[in-house]
């Protein structure tokens, strides 16, 4: 008999607080609510993207002049590790033979 007791007493301890923290969730999302259509205000629209976009010519030319100097730099390498590579090819695979003078 007492765990019945103890059973209903929890149980409407529970159910009690479910009860009241609901209403008060309630209540609350009332209020915001008409919190939220009483106070519309009007948000201007943000500029459209092209005419955040700054223009700096200066740094435009910078920016061209690095990528091409880094390109070039970049191609030289390339055509230089190309050279070793056939070099190495010459000296691996096709070694000069010396005639014998007799």
């Amino acid at each position: 008999m007492a765990g019945g007791l103890v059973a209903g007493g929890v149980y409407y301890g529970f159910s009690n607080l479910i009860l009241t923290r609901t209403a008060q969730h309630r209540i609350d999302l009332h209020t915001l609510s008409e919190r939220l259509v009483a106070a519309a205000p009007v948000v201007p629209s943000p500029p459209p993207a092209s005419a955040r976009i700054s223009h700096r010519p200066f740094a435009s030319l910078m920016k061209d002049q690095w990528n091409q100097q880094t390109a070039a730099i970049y191609g030289k390498v390339r055509a230089l590790d190309d050279r070793v590579l056939e070099w190495g090819r010459k000296i691996l695979y096709k070694p000069e033979t010396r005639q014998n003078e007799s």
